[in-house]
């Protein structure tokens, strides 16, 4: 069968890649292949040689949960890794407890270094977890504009404030024309909706979605279990001091944290580049 054939070919790729030392062994003076030997693995995740070696060949069939949860463990695999292999195995991945909000380090300085781009970092649920000074300069405080952070006790949340908070006084706002406000309500609710499915143990999770089924575009859209991909949106940042400033904005995720990363951007010779420019010197950065 081809998945059994894929799974094999997974999880030899998996073991070439782990170092004995990542697993607490020593390297050894006679490994012929690099990673670790099927037997390692094998005695590592409790499970006996011969049916490693199945499973390898393609001749094993329909393993347990239990026997996944240990390799995936042994062979230190990522989110994504983890969902790739309980799917070729046949099986839905089990929830995966609370989500994340840790930035790797690789992210942290692909951030620094764009410190004349408003940008932040928002968590699978849109949890606002870091932003530039820029971005600060732009949106104002709290982070995440009408998030309503500091007077309910919620982290800035770029959906809840979306669809639910009054942005709190001297903060700027955003406006969107109609086919864009629509693109972007259903984008995030779609991806929210991914986040619940991959997290639903997360209380914080359920409680922000029956806090916003409050709203009846959110509710609307919640039960329409619609599936969109993240894309790019256009929208109008009203800050209080400089006024209307046009921007693009673009999403990078950054799968193996399960991170979003948001930029926003400005048309280059155009007045909003040029009150972009303006608020990058308030920040102290560089001006593009």
């Amino acid at each position: 069968m081809p998945t059994q054939t894929e799974l094999g070919s997974a999880l030899r790729a998996w073991r070439a890649s782990v170092a004995p030392a990542d697993v607490g062994l020593p390297a050894g003076v006679r490994r012929r292949v690099p990673g670790l030997r099927r037997e390692e693995v094998a005695l590592l995740a409790d499970i006996s040689f011969d049916y490693l070696v199945q499973l390898e060949q393609g001749r094993a069939a329909n393993p347990s949960p239990q026997v996944l949860r240990a390799l995936a463990e042994v062979l230190r695999l990522n989110a994504v890794d983890r969902e790739v292999l309980y799917r070729l195995a046949g099986l839905v991945p089990p929830p995966s407890g609370l989500v994340p909000s840790a930035i790797p380090a690789g992210v942290q300085r692909m951030i620094d270094r764009m410190s004349d781009t408003p940008v932040a970092v928002f968590t699978a649920s849109w949890d606002a977890v870091q932003w530039n000074p820029l971005w600060g300069e732009l949106f104002g405080s709290p982070a995440v504009p009408g998030s309503g952070a500091g007077s309910d006790g919620h982290a800035p949340n770029m959906v809840r404030g979306h669809f639910a908070a009054e942005p709190p006084a001297g903060a700027s706002g955003v406006e969107r024309d109609t086919a864009h406000t629509d693109a972007f309500e259903r984008m995030m609710v779609s991806d929210l909706r991914r986040a619940a499915d991959r997290y639903p143990d997360d209380r914080a999770v359920t409680e922000l979605i029956d806090a916003l089924r409050a709203s009846p575009r959110f509710d609307e859209l919640w039960a329409s279990y619609e599936t969109l991909p993240l894309a790019g949106s256009h929208k109008t940042v009203v800050h209080p001091e400089l006024g209307a400033i046009t921007l693009d904005c673009d999403i990078l995720t950054i799968e193996h944290a399960d991170l979003h990363v948001v930029m926003n951007w400005a048309v280059p010779g155009t007045r909003d580049a040029q009150r972009l420019d303006a608020l990058r010197e308030r920040a102290g950065a560089a001006p593009r």
